[in-house]
């Protein structure tokens, strides 16, 4: 059964960023990622807060695009980044098993 919130540190370690870069991407996209906070004031992710983050973090890092550029990004077209994650994911998956033939042989 999957989790229905997920702490910043788990989040983090998901997508292999700080969680100061977390929390920043959380502050500045505030009209995408909404994470409700406990009783103690943490932020707790849903699966849809880190899809969010996910895109984000392939048009920063891979996409090179600035925070307004992501920004405009999303608004115009979620569903596009959403099938070319998707899309460079299943590559890097094929790769890697690609990697573990090539080792047994």
């Amino acid at each position: 059964m999957a989790k229905m919130f997920y702490t910043i540190g788990e989040v983090s370690e998901m997508l292999g960023e700080n969680a100061s870069a977390i929390r920043y991407w959380s502050n500045h996209f505030e009209k995408f990622i909404k994470p409700e906070r406990n009783a103690k004031g943490n932020r707790r992710f849903t699966e849809d807060d880190i899809a969010y983050l996910r895109q984000i973090q392939f048009l920063i890092n891979k996409e090179g695009l600035t925070l307004d550029g992501v920004e405009k990004r999303l608004v115009a077209d979620r569903r596009g980044v959403d099938r070319k994650l998707k899309a460079v994911e299943c590559l890097r998956k094929i790769r890697s098993e690609l990697v573990e033939v090539k080792k047994s042989l």
